[in-house]
C-alpha cells in the first residue's frame, strides 16, 4: 500500500493583497466587521470593486488601497462608490501601501 502525502502549495499574494491584509490589521480592532475586495455590480455589468468595508455599529467606512501614492485616483473610485451604495455619511480613507500611509479622503 503507498501512502500519499497531501501537497500544499503557498498561494503567493499580489503586492496589492499584502497591502489589503496589512491595512486589515492595523485597523481590525476598531470595527465589528470588516469585508475586502467586495465586487460591485448593477444588473450584469461590473462596476469595479471596493478594497475595504468597515463597519462599526450602524456607521461604514470606505477604504482604497493603492500600492503608490496616487490619491486622486483613489479618490475618484471612493466618491463612485458612496453615490451608487447610498453611503454619503461613510468615512473615505486612502492607504498608500508603499508608504503605509492612511489618509483621510
Amino acid at each position: 500500500m503507498q501512502v500519499f502525502q497531501a501537497v500544499v502549495k503557498t498561494i503567493k499574494l499580489s503586492k496589492h493583497d499584502r497591502y489589503i491584509l496589512e491595512l486589515t490589521n492595523k485597523i481590525k480592532d476598531r470595527y465589528d466587521s470588516i469585508s475586502v475586495n467586495v465586487p460591485l455590480k448593477h444588473s450584469k455589468r461590473s462596476l469595479g470593486e471596493i478594497d475595504v468595508i468597515a463597519r462599526k455599529g450602524d456607521k461604514f467606512d470606505l477604504y482604497e488601497v493603492k500600492c503608490s501614492y496616487r490619491i486622486l485616483k483613489a479618490k475618484k473610485q471612493l466618491e463612485r462608490v458612496k453615490k451608487y451604495l447610498n453611503l454619503s455619511n461613510a468615512g473615505s480613507y486612502f492607504y498608500c501601501g508603499n508608504n503605509g500611509l492612511l489618509v483621510i479622503v
